[in-house]
């Protein structure tokens, strides 16, 4: 009888699939049931390699996946421990008549290590179960499902039994374990409670996070999360678990306390109750699912608040183009008002409007029109005495104020006269006035029956509307006027200024007048007779069509504007007037407005650019107020020495230099475009302008480094003009050019002479010009993109002067570029006689004067203006300061780390870093953390301020800077002790 078990004899009785590999993926061992579930037979597998056994199939590789089976045997090699691969799908060869197929086969497979005597891996045992008939797989997904339907699972011998629900106990812990990672990596929150209590029996990490990490499994709700007792979040859930409905909230509102002993932290949520019912119906707990989304619920307000006030700014848009459309299509003033006052109630859902006018003489108002909500009454055709409203509140009419009264009773003006206001049933009103030649003429007035907090957009609304009704108002009394002249007298229609045009109902053109038919480029013989739509078919189907089809249906008065492409291709906008005439057709007033229109567009881009150059002409003339200001309150305080006068003077005289030429800028524009600049002719040589320009623009060249080449031809020419001006058109010109280009740059100044006219052509290879900045270069008022320090643009002055001065010397100026980054070409033209006098070299370049740096404080000054940092460390320093002076960003930092300074007193617009970055770079210092940071800048406005807070200023001043502002600031700084 043995007494060791027979192992081989227990591998081959086993029912359980196995295949036994060594180290080299070779095939030692294989049970019958192996063989039996794969098909083969142990000589055709025994012995040869397992991915040759079982190869792939070369049509569809990925049907068998090779590589997950060469990883889980090489991981059982490697880690001594089993590695399963809960699901795999792999494709096994079987021979048929027909040929090798491949049948799809999906298993359940895990490679356990065999161990020798010496505890090494001697081999590895692969048990695959075959679960083909209980899965499928998705190709597109990469997914396996398990397969539905009670059919779709075979008859399984009970010998398989085992070798399933050992499969599906690998599926399943599989598919738990990724269940449980996903619960927990969820990004919303989630939690199971049971019982009536609500006990925590799960929550994941987002859970946690909603509510503090805190203790929650096993503990009910209010002992778990106590501070929601007050909240009512547990009757929520009684109420889900009483009657087995869910429930969800949207935005709920819940003080969680999130840190031990913190205080309570408002959370919004979204939130989904699910009770859990069991399999007799009974609900046994609640699943909680949801989303934190404070932070887009106060997204939510904020965008609201804004949404609101876009609103309302559309809302008054559509409202005024509404009124336009209205009114504008009355000419009786009646109708215009009427109308008017009838929109704006029904906006505003006001109880009264009305539209009066004024006899200041008498002291009188006379309410014309008014409209009235339902059951209001009206006071249209009543007289009243002005002053019986307050004579205040009239005071301030006749100024021309609007007049915005919240309540009659508690209105200064108007408290002392409430007796009126209760006969005619106001509570609050709004009004309007019109002055015209110092008389007040017209009100506007909207009246409410209780008193009403008139909000800003509101006010606005009827100020517009006021404005809008009175110039309608003039327009239909001058348009009845003219109308009733061109009905009395033929020679009027013939001369106006209006084309005019009648039509029967029929649409034939009856008559139309002189201008009509210059504004349409048509023959009296080819219009008058014809049909309308047979002379303009082009008008069929547009707004034109529809217009006058409606007017001569309705009668009433419609304005149209449209654009019309004329016989000699001009497209112009024509804007036409049509009223329906006594014998059942139309007539029709009709202007060219392309030039009103165009008028409007350049209006409109001279407005911004005008708005634009005074800010920076603000900000260019506080930069030299700044050490004027500061020299003069040093000469005002200190004693100073003989030196110290001298250089304060000078800093004074060369900074009121700076000022003049920047007002020298603008008399020369004032005075050339309003043609009071008179030339001085003569005949000069072009060589001797070239060379009075280069000396004046020399310094700056070699402050910056560039290089200028000259390209003259040997025969210098001759031009007649004003040598003072040319010279200034040409010094304009390379001044620009150096400045828009980047230090160690390229500037040409060459020569092209022809028959009858010289070219002056000034080209560089600085930052060049956006194809929009070419078009406009000359125009007022254009201006580059300026650098942060203010090192390069101007006033946008100076190229419309250029061009100014060359038209009047009869000659032509132009620029060019290829774009932005690529130089820049001026082309200056003139009309020349010839010389053959030769050209002179330009004279050497000047130099720039340099400023030095100069006790209670230490004060660093940074700032890239020499003057004004001297003059400003001169002040400090004569009340007893400490000063170190510094005109760069980085030096400045550098510096900070010795001096230690108690205060430090910034520019922002610095040439390597802006002082914004300084700031918020100081800050981060240790040392200067408790220093107190003061912006010295030329911009002022209210965003300028805020950006200077968020960066670690303490204080904001402005240009010229108040000197006994800044002595305030500094009596309050205490010193650290160092």
């Amino acid at each position: 009888m043995p007494t060791q078990p027979d192992y081989a004899a227990l591998f081959a009785a086993s029912p359980y699939p196995y295949l036994l590999i060594n180290r080299a993926f070779t095939i030692i061992g294989a049970n019958p049931a192996y063989l039996q579930s794969t098909g083969r037979t142990a000589q055709q597998i025994v012995g040869k390699h397992i991915f040759e056994a079982f190869p792939a199939d070369p049509n569809d590789p990925e049907s068998t996946n090779l590589a997950e089976v060469r990883i889980s045997i090489e991981q059982a090699f490697a880690t001594k421990q089993p590695h399963t691969s809960a699901l795999l799908r792999y494709a096994i060869l079987r021979e048929t008549p027909d040929g090798s197929v491949f049948d799809e086969r999906y298993w359940s497979a895990i490679h356990t290590p065999v161990f020798d005597a010496d505890g090494d891996v001697a081999f590895v045992s692969q048990n695959a179960i075959d679960v083909t008939d209980l899965y499928r797989f998705d190709v597109d997904t990469h997914n396996y499902y398990l397969k539905q339907g009670v059919s779709a699972v075979p008859y399984i011998p009970q010998m398989n039994r085992p070798q399933m629900h050992e499969a599906m106990t690998r599926i399943l812990s599989l598919e738990r374990s990724q269940l449980q990672k996903m619960f927990n990596q969820a990004p919303s929150f989630i939690a199971v409670l049971t019982g009536a209590q609500h006990v925590f029996e799960m929550a994941n990490e987002a859970y946690y996070q909603l509510v503090g990490h805190r203790e929650l499994i096993g503990k009910p709700l209010l002992e778990a999360i106590p501070e929601v007792a007050a909240q009512g979040v547990h009757r929520v859930l009684d109420e889900v678990f009483a009657s087995g409905e869910p429930v969800v909230l949207r935005d709920s509102k819940v003080s969680l306390q999130r840190h031990p002993d913190g205080p309570l932290e408002d959370r919004y949520i979204d939130l989904l109750y699910q009770p859990i019912v069991d399999q007799d119906g009974r609900v046994t707990g609640i699943f909680a699912q949801g989303s934190d989304v404070t932070g887009a619920y106060h997204a939510a307000q904020a965008l609201s608040e804004k949404v609101q006030q876009l609103e309302e700014v559309r809302e008054n848009q559509a409202f005024q183009l509404a009124l336009a459309d209205r009114i504008r299509q009355f000419d009786d003033v009646d109708d215009v008002t009427g109308a008017a006052c009838a929109l704006l109630g029904q906006a505003l859902q006001t109880s009264r409007v009305l539209y009066a006018q004024i006899d200041d003489d008498k002291g009188n108002v006379a309410i014309v029109r008014d409209w009235t909500a339902e059951g209001f009454p009206s006071l249209a055709g009543k007289v009243m005495v002005m002053d019986d409203f307050g004579p205040p509140m009239i005071a301030a009419l006749r100024a021309g104020q609007t007049v915005v009264n919240h309540d009659v009773t508690q209105d200064s003006r108007t408290a002392g006269n409430i007796g009126i206001y209760a006969a005619i049933g106001v509570g609050a009103d709004l009004l309007v006035p019109y002055i015209k030649a110092g008389r007040m003429l017209v009100v506007l007035t909207v009246q409410n029956a209780t008193p009403r907090r008139w909000r800003e957009a509101e006010i606005r609304m009827v100020q517009e509307t006021a404005e809008r009704t009175w110039s309608a108002v003039e327009a239909a009394r001058a348009r009845a006027a003219l109308r009733r002249e061109r009905d009395q007298s033929q020679s009027i229609f013939d001369s106006m200024g209006e084309g005019f045009a009648v039509l029967d109902k029929h649409w034939t053109i009856l008559r139309m007048n002189a201008e009509g038919l210059r504004l349409t480029q048509c023959r009296a013989e080819d219009v008058i007779g014809h049909n309308h739509w047979a002379v303009w078919p082009e008008l069929l189907g547009t707004s034109a069509e529809t217009v006058f089809r409606r007017v001569m249906d309705t009668g009433a008065t419609e304005l149209i504007e449209l654009a019309h492409r004329l016989p000699d291709g001009r497209q112009v906008w024509i804007e036409t007037r049509t009223h329906r005439s006594s014998s059942g057709g139309i007539a029709f007033f009709f202007r060219d407005v392309t030039e009103r229109r165009q008028a409007q567009e350049q209006l409109t881009v001279a407005d911004r650019r005008k708005d634009e150059f005074l800010a920076m002409l603000a900000h260019e003339l506080r930069n030299p107020l700044a050490p004027i200001g500061a020299a003069a309150d040093l000469l005002q305080r200190a004693r100073l020495d003989e030196a110290q006068v001298r250089k304060t003077s000078q800093i004074i005289g060369r900074q009121v230099r700076h000022m003049t030429s920047l007002v020298d800028d603008l008399l020369d524009v004032s005075r050339v475009t309003r043609g009071l600049v008179a030339l001085h002719t003569e005949r000069l040589d072009l060589r001797h302008i070239v060379n009075d320009a280069i000396e004046q623009v020399t310094p700056l060249i070699h402050t910056r480094r560039h290089h200028l080449a000259l390209e003259l031809p040997p025969q210098a020419p001759l031009v007649e003009g004003d040598h003072k001006r040319l010279v200034q058109v040409l010094a304009n010109l390379l001044s620009n050019a150096a400045k828009y280009t980047p230090e160690g740059g390229h500037i040409t100044l060459s020569t092209e002479v022809r028959a009858t006219h010289v070219l002056l052509h000034v080209k560089d290879n600085g930052i060049g010009m956006a194809p929009e900045l070419v078009a406009r270069a000359f125009e007022l008022f254009s201006q580059a993109e300026r650098s942060s320090d203010r090192s390069l643009g101007g006033l946008g002055l100076g190229l419309a002067l250029v061009k100014s001065l060359i038209d009047l010397h009869h000659g032509s100026v132009t620029c060019q570029s290829e774009g932005q980054g690529k130089g820049s070409t001026f082309t200056v033209c003139l009309p020349c006689m010839h010389s053959e006098t030769p050209f002179a070299e330009s004279p050497a370049a000047g130099k720039m004067d340099a400023a030095a740096p100069s006790d209670q404080l230490r004060i660093m000054v940074v700032d890239d203006n020499v003057d004004a940092a001297a003059m400003l460390a001169l002040l400090l320093e004569s009340n007893g300061h400490e000063v170190h002076v510094e005109h760069a960003a980085l030096p400045a930092l550098s510096a900070s780390e010795h001096a230690a300074p108690h205060v430090f007193l910034l520019d922002i617009g610095l040439p390597d870093i802006d002082g914004i970055e300084l700031a918020r770079r100081l800050r981060a210092r240790s040392n200067a953390q408790h220093a107190v940071l003061v912006a010295i800048t030329g911009y002022g406005q209210e965003q300028d301020r805020a950006r200077t807070a968020a960066a670690g200023f303490n204080h904001h001043l402005v240009k010229p800077v108040d000197m006994q502002k800044l002595y305030a600031i500094l009596d309050d700084v205490v010193p650290a002790h160092t």
